[in-house]
């Protein structure tokens, strides 16, 4: 939404009820939650505002490629891994800081190999991933729901493969620190002689990755271009366009000033950098990285267990040493509690820029052909998570900001899945 638009639609009644969203969560959080439940409260509702407000998502990086011809935000994600990378070296540069943080040092297999493809190939069905979802879920829209729904499903399901399989536990080739994080080739590893505990090559070797990621996505672009077929995002168009301010020439007190603070479209960089920021925050406080997909699968053993199915049942079928997190009271779960805070971000910031209750209502419509692909994008999606174990936050992100071979293992084969489904997509015409 452009300045002009936003003023021409602006509804006071709507970022009132933002303003007080977030603060009654806030003050519930301190009030009822334990202290760092309510961090990661307050964190998920920062990563659902960030998301939101720079129009981002890991699925799109693959799906705008596919049916739009631009990688600007592929390019972008890029950008990100790099960045957060460089944080991460501060963070575990130090092995005695190694060994304290939670670092998604994945295995390399067949599992995260399938896996990455099964959950491109749903992510491009239901156009949203693991965070997206929830994201998406802030419009109560029957896509978000259903996905949501067949996601946790396809969690649950693939429980007892991941707990049991050693072609999805076991890593093909591991290095001396990846070992102390379950196995896996950790890039500092191979610079141990680079004076910098190996993390000055780790830095070196992630930057060309990215570099490569950057240069085939400009190819593909203008690949695009040349053939016709590129058409372009218009969020992307609104984002490098944004209204600027200038507190010279506006009241304070002013459409125009709220505008720019609370409701212009973040930049594409300007999303990676706060993205970069609540990753950060995560490790700073938590010691820990960033995941999301886990969760749904609990909810859904957690509804089994409220419609009278044994606890240890539950734990024999999912063949997990995860224990008690199935009976875990939900507000007790930090990474559940930390993803419906994406998805209220999400919803305070429409809130704020008065698309909330239009966006509602565009989202309801659906065809039973879409929700039955939908499903199958959900399912697929869930179940694709517990062989690459993690999602695009989870196997994606987190192990390329950890100098983890997984991570970019997982690439390639996410956006192999995500043409498939793309195809699949087209053929469909899910909307």
């Amino acid at each position: 939404m452009d300045n002009q638009t936003y003023k021409e639609k602006f509804k006071p009644g709507q970022a009132v009820a933002g303003v007080v969203l977030l603060i009654v969560l806030v003050a519930g959080g301190v009030m009822f939650l334990k202290p760092n439940i309510a961090l990661r409260l307050v964190i998920g509702l920062s990563f659902g505002y960030v998301l939101s407000r720079a129009i981002t998502g890991f699925a799109g990086s693959v799906n705008r490629a596919c049916r739009t011809g631009s990688t600007q935000l592929m390019r972008t994600l890029a950008f990100m891994f790099f960045i957060t990378s460089i944080v991460v070296a501060g963070f575990a540069y130090r092995d005695e800081s190694f060994e304290q943080l939670d670092l998604w040092i994945n295995p390399v297999n067949l599992g995260l190999i399938l896996g990455a493809a099964i959950f491109g190939f749903g992510m491009s069905l239901s156009s949203c991933c693991a965070s997206g979802v929830m994201q998406d879920l802030a419009t109560a829209s029957p896509r978000a729901i259903l996905t949501l729904i067949f996601f946790g499903i396809g969690v649950f399901v693939g429980f007892p493969l991941q707990y049991s399989q050693a072609w999805i536990e076991k890593s093909v080739v591991s290095t001396e620190r990846g070992l102390q994080k379950g196995g896996g080739v950790f890039f500092p590893d191979l610079f141990r002689w680079d004076g910098f505990n190996g993390y000055l090559g780790a830095i070196v070797l992630t930057g060309i990755l990215c570099l490569v990621v950057y240069k085939v996505s400009m190819w593909y672009e203008t690949k695009q271009k040349a053939s016709g077929r590129y058409t372009g995002v218009g969020t992307e168009a609104l984002q490098a366009s944004a209204y600027e301010y200038d507190i010279t020439k506006v009241k304070f007190f002013s459409k125009d000033t709220y505008y720019h603070f609370f409701v212009k479209p973040f930049t594409l960089k300007e999303g990676a950098v706060g993205l970069t920021i609540l990753f950060t925050l995560l490790l700073a406080l938590f010691k820990s990285e960033w995941g999301a997909s886990t969760p749904y699968g609990l909810w859904v053993a957690r509804v089994l267990i409220t419609f009278g199915v044994d606890p240890e049942k539950i734990m024999v079928f999912a063949n997990t040493t995860m224990g008690g997190a199935f009976e875990t009271p939900f507000l007790e779960q930090a990474v559940s509690v930390q993803d419906i805070g994406i998805c209220l971000g999400a919803v305070i910031y429409m809130l704020l820029t008065g698309d909330f209750i239009d966006s509602v209502k565009e989202a309801l419509s659906i065809t039973g052909k879409e929700a039955f692909w939908y499903i199958v994008g959900g399912f697929t999606m869930g179940f694709g998570t517990r062989l690459a174990q993690g999602c695009n936050a989870g196997a994606l992100y987190s192990p390329i900001a950890a100098f983890s071979l997984s991570g970019w293992v997982f690439l390639p084969f996410m956006v192999l899945g995500g043409i498939l489904g793309n195809r699949v997509y087209k053929k469909t015409g899910i909307r």
